[in-house]
């Protein structure tokens, strides 16, 4: 009997199965590596690393005419209370301002509502250009670097806590990651909507995507 010859045919279904398996494992690495970050971000958000260091950095968020937003406001508070507890002897407010906000900036309006609370005004360096969290980071290592700070407790929302560990780091920065208080419930969607921003953020900084439009999209304003 003759030999049936082999055809393209055959070879098909071969070929599928190892690209079903090729996208499965795809698929885990992913889930894998975003179910790491999610745990990280989560831990880094409960524990307070604050202990003595050379200054306090507090990181910007919005204001209002003039006013911290109610999220500037608890990271402000937090500062306060590190700095009435001589955890530093110094806070650095980070944040700059949009043309819309009149002149006002977040480390600006900080930098007031610190005076307003009994922190010295030569206890207080405010940096007024930065406007996302890799520029504030950036700035405060020039900062550092003037002022001989060796160590810094950073405060923020906790959320964001992971990733500006990784930016400090990256700055040759030594920091000590201090979370805000919490403002009030916040409801399942918009922590979930959080959490999503800071894994995406973070895996765009670990794949260098920082000049992106993804990037920039992530990061705009909130940062």
């Amino acid at each position: 009997m003759g030999t049936v010859p082999t055809t393209g045919k055959s070879r098909k279904p071969r070929s599928a199965h190892w690209m079903r398996w090729l996208v499965l494992v795809l698929l885990l690495v992913i889930a894998g590596w975003f179910t790491w970050v999610y745990r990280q971000i989560v831990a880094t958000a409960t524990i307070d690393n604050a202990q003595r260091a050379d200054a306090i950095a507090v990181f910007g968020a919005a204001e209002y005419a003039g006013r911290p937003s109610p999220v500037l406001h608890a990271r402000l508070d937090k500062a306060v209370s590190l700095y009435d507890e001589d955890m530093a002897p110094v806070i650095v407010t980070l944040g700059g301002g949009a043309d819309k906000d009149s002149g006002k900036t977040e480390a600006g309006v900080g930098r007031d509502y610190l005076l307003a609370n009994g922190v010295p005004f030569d206890k207080i360096i405010a940096e007024t250009k930065s406007l996302d969290t890799e520029q504030q980071v950036n700035s405060l290592a020039r900062i550092a670097a003037q002022e001989h700070f060796r160590h810094i407790i950073v405060v923020s929302d906790g959320t964001h806590l992971f990733r500006i560990a990784l930016l400090c780091r990256r700055s040759g920065l030594e920091v000590y990651t201090s979370p805000r208080a919490a403002l009030g419930h916040i409801d399942d969607i918009d922590a979930t909507k959080r959490v999503m921003h800071e894994m995406l953020s973070y895996t765009a900084l670990r794949m260098d995507l920082r000049a992106s439009r993804l990037h920039l999209w992530l990061e705009g304003r909130s940062g």
